[in-house]
């Protein structure tokens, strides 16, 4: 599908035609920069690579500084292959917040808030077995029985345990465009959005 690449500004509340207040992401996105054209011929299908944020010349590799030259334009940061572009663009071209209309549904993907390492209650959603009282004091988070007795005599893997949280890869879809506002390159996004303020996100039709 075809789609930008924008950076998570923050979030805020708009009104509606009806006056109900409705929560919004303000995304960055674009202008992109078409970085390489994937072709059926050469590559075996058809894509486009944008860029997206311009990267310092000093901290970029050979490598990345001469494929930037090779279509005209800067290092970018952030690199990603979308497909399903209908029109025809060349290297070097820009794509920019106008690839979005208002009132159409988009799918956005970012990497997740790391949580640390959380017990079962808040990474499983456990209920938290027993009482608080009949003499219990401190099982009330815990997750209880993990396995049987002599056999299996063993854990199951996949067992919901506690342990580490967030950080992963989290598609969101369905996503209504409220506003585009194009003299600033901004979306703005029904609902939240993965990912922690300045964090980048793949937005697709």
């Amino acid at each position: 599908m075809s789609g930008l690449i924008g950076k998570k500004i923050g979030m805020t509340s708009i009104y509606d035609e009806n006056g109900k207040n409705i929560p919004c992401t303000v995304i960055e996105a674009g202008p992109c920069i078409v970085t390489q054209v994937r072709t059926e011929e050469v590559d075996g299908y058809s894509a486009l690579q944008l860029g997206f944020d311009d990267k310092t010349e000093k901290s970029a590799t050979k490598a990345e500084a001469g494929h930037a030259k090779k279509a005209g334009t800067s290092v970018k940061r952030k690199v990603v292959e979308f497909q399903g572009f209908g029109e025809d663009y060349k290297l070097g071209d820009a794509i920019t917040v106008d690839h979005f209309i208002e009132g159409e549904y988009v799918d956005i993907a970012g990497t997740s808030k790391g949580k640390g390492f959380q017990g079962v209650v808040k990474r499983h959603g456990f209920g938290g077995v027993g009482q608080a009282t009949h003499g219990q004091h401190n099982r009330l988070r815990a997750p209880g029985s993990i396995g049987a007795a002599s056999y299996p005599a063993r854990v199951f893997k996949g067992m919901k345990m506690a342990g580490r949280m967030g950080g992963e890869r989290v598609n969101v879809e369905n996503l209504r465009v409220y506003k585009v506002v194009p003299e600033k390159n901004l979306l703005v996004v029904k609902g939240c959005v993965p990912g922690h303020k300045n964090s980048y996100v793949i937005i697709q039709k």
